[in-house]
């Protein structure tokens, strides 16, 4: 009997003894988890839950100021005082001068005119007034080094040595309706190149525009007897290399033809006489193009 009470009270104190530490254990893991909990909310306080919130606290924000603050702006650069001073974009000289606010007639003041007999009739019959008249009838770019075509004071000269007499501000170059009778388009392309450099050699601080061709009217120069060679054809091939030319010289070209050429691609026929030279209307046309589509020697070369 004493035996059995013992073996009871044994059990029943093992049974205790399982409770309590059952009890503390429950009472550690909480203390734990309480803690872990603590930690967690720490963390999540101090830092940013998103990755990329990281990132972008770290980095300025490409809208905002802070952008120009961590990073040289390209466009600017410092001058020799050490102030800041802003860089001009290149030129394209692979595009056309494009339309611009019109300048009056002064503006052809210092200018040179280069051509045939369409560039002569041209300052005649347009109104500008002014610009130096270097032309020559039945001049080609081919001859223009060595034809002695103009005449100042009872000597003659070559267009280019007239040309290297006085400094100009602008020099326009046209030439290319006699050249269309060589079917040499790789020589006028050649000449065309050539020509740019004698004249740059010359005029080192001018702008130099060339002009692309202003087309014909073949009906009007078959009716009037024309040379049959008169293409616009041929002229608009031609039209590409003078612009070739310009974009690797890298001087100014004025894109004329699509001004002035119609539906049909060929010069309106009131607008000629004789299919080739244009009438005091068209002139005029020729000059307000002018006076639209310029380009200073700065924007075109930049300093720096």
């Amino acid at each position: 009997m004493r035996n059995r009470k013992t073996v009871i009270l044994s059990c029943a104190l093992a049974t205790l003894l399982a409770c309590l530490l059952a009890l503390s254990g429950c009472s550690v893991s909480a203390l734990q988890d309480k803690q872990d909990k603590a930690s967690s909310q720490s963390t999540s306080s101090s830092a940013p839950s998103d990755p990329d919130a990281s990132s972008s606290s770290s980095l300025p924000d490409a809208s905002g100021d802070s952008s120009s603050d961590s990073a040289p702006d390209s466009s600017a650069s410092l001058s020799p005082d050490g102030s800041s001073q802003e860089q001009k974009a290149a030129y394209d000289f692979s595009s056309p001068v494009p339309e611009s606010d019109p300048v009056d007639n002064s503006y052809f003041q210092d200018a040179a005119f280069i051509g045939d007999s369409r560039t002569d009739g041209f300052l005649i019959y347009s109104g500008i007034g002014c610009g130096e008249n270097l032309t020559s009838n039945g001049l080609s770019i081919f001859k223009l080094e060595e034809k002695k075509a103009i005449t100042i004071d009872g000597q003659s000269y070559t267009i280019l040595e007239a040309l290297g007499r006085k400094q100009y501000g602008k020099v326009y170059l046209s030439l290319g309706i006699n050249e269309l009778g060589y079917f040499d388009d790789e020589g006028f392309y050649e000449a065309y190149c050539r020509a740019i450099d004698a004249i740059r050699a010359c005029q080192p601080n001018a702008v130099i525009y060339i002009q692309g061709l202003i087309p014909l009217n073949e009906s009007v120069i078959a009716a009037t007897g024309g040379a049959s060679y008169l293409t616009n054809e041929h002229l608009l091939v031609y039209n590409d290399l003078m612009k070739k030319a310009a974009q690797e010289k890298q001087v100014a070209f004025l894109d004329l033809n699509p001004a002035f050429a119609g539906a049909d691609g060929q010069l309106p026929e009131d607008a000629s006489r004789d299919g080739v030279h244009l009438t005091k209307a068209y002139c005029e046309q020729w000059l307000d193009y002018l006076k639209t589509h310029t380009v200073d020697y700065d924007t075109l070369y930049p300093a720096g």
